[in-house]
């Protein structure tokens, strides 16, 4: 019995993958295996395909870390798991494929109220954002905070976050969908930078500075949203989707006392496996409650992952995208 993946031959553009047959891999101890029913589209995906991440694997490989599906096999030595039940897991690699083995301690129980392609597409989002709001920039009820990109999978987390939190969530995009959809999640502002100057708006509505910026777009964003903070103001950096690496004026940060704080939640959970795993349980219970409320994603097929990977690039997604085999 075969089953199918996304494969990455050299490293390059997203429209060189392939959709390819491979062959039927055994199910070990203490593994599972599953029935993939949706895999989350992530930029750092992307990154690895382009090689243009830190890490990079030997070709060929099957990118994509996020995934939900049904498990149809257990190994010897595991406990707690059975045919049928549903389950999402944090892979590394590999998770673009039509069927995944998994260690049975990554697999995590799907929530009945927990749709299968939501439970592919929340994790790295919502854990970076309760990560980095939460743990390193110490956001707090009445704060201000000001969300860069808010249109994306990773703004918008943060912007859900930041509303439960009861902050004051500025939303800054660049399209009247994207500020809609950061709306819609409880924003009480919004900031269109394709016409507003980000710096000067923040201000104004904040009466005066923000005291949180989550900013995972980076290059001059960067800038205008360290000169929004007024006094102890956090920029939080999450990443660079805009593909430029900022350089930021250290004079901007010795003012009012300001401070850079840099997140890599996926960084701290490999060397905090435990710490990690209770953050991940925490925020899939709040996800299960109806604290927080991750959009569902856009679907594309499987074999189309190309396709969507250059939407995503090209910011032509509003929230998450997930892959259906």
């Amino acid at each position: 019995m075969a089953s199918h993946a996304v494969t990455c031959s050299q490293l390059g553009p997203p429209e060189d993958l392939t959709f390819e047959e491979r062959p039927h891999a055994e199910c070990g101890p203490r593994q599972l295996r599953l029935d993939v029913r949706a895999a989350g589209l992530n930029y750092v995906d992307a990154l690895f395909v382009m090689g243009e991440y830190q890490i990079k694997p030997p070709v060929p490989f099957v990118p994509g870390s996020e995934v939900a599906g049904v498990v149809t096999e257990v190994g010897h030595d595991v406990e707690g798991w059975s045919v049928g039940d549903r389950a999402s897991a944090s892979l590394g690699l590999g998770a673009f494929a039509t069927e995944v083995l998994c260690s049975a301690t990554q697999a995590m129980p799907i929530p009945a109220t927990v749709t299968d392609t939501v439970a592919a597409t929340f994790g790295q989002s919502y854990c970076t954002g309760e990560f980095g709001l939460v743990e390193r920039a110490g956001l707090a009820a009445g704060d201000w905070l000001l969300v860069l990109g808010a249109g994306g999978g990773v703004g918008l987390a943060a912007v859900d976050i930041g509303v439960s939190m009861g902050a004051h969530v500025i939303a800054a995009a660049s399209s009247a969908e994207k500020l809609d959809a950061a709306t819609a999640l409880g924003a009480e502002a919004t900031i269109d930078y394709s016409v507003d100057d980000v710096k000067e708006r923040a201000r104004e509505l904040s009466g005066g500075g923000v005291d949180v910026v989550y900013d995972p777009v980076g290059g001059e964003l960067a800038e205008l949203g360290l000169r929004a903070l007024g006094y102890d103001g956090r920029l939080v950096v999450i990443g660079f989707a805009s593909g430029e690496i900022p350089r930021l004026p250290a004079n901007q940060i010795l003012l009012r006392n300001r401070r850079v704080v840099g997140v890599d939640w996926g960084a701290w959970g490999m060397a905090n496996p435990d710490d990690s795993r209770v953050l991940l349980d925490a925020v899939l219970d709040k996800v299960a409650a109806g604290t927080y409320h991750p959009r569902e994603p856009r679907e594309y097929p499987l074999s189309a992952c190309g396709s969507a990977m250059r939407d995503l690039l090209d910011r032509n997604l509003t929230g998450k995208a997930a892959l259906i085999p």
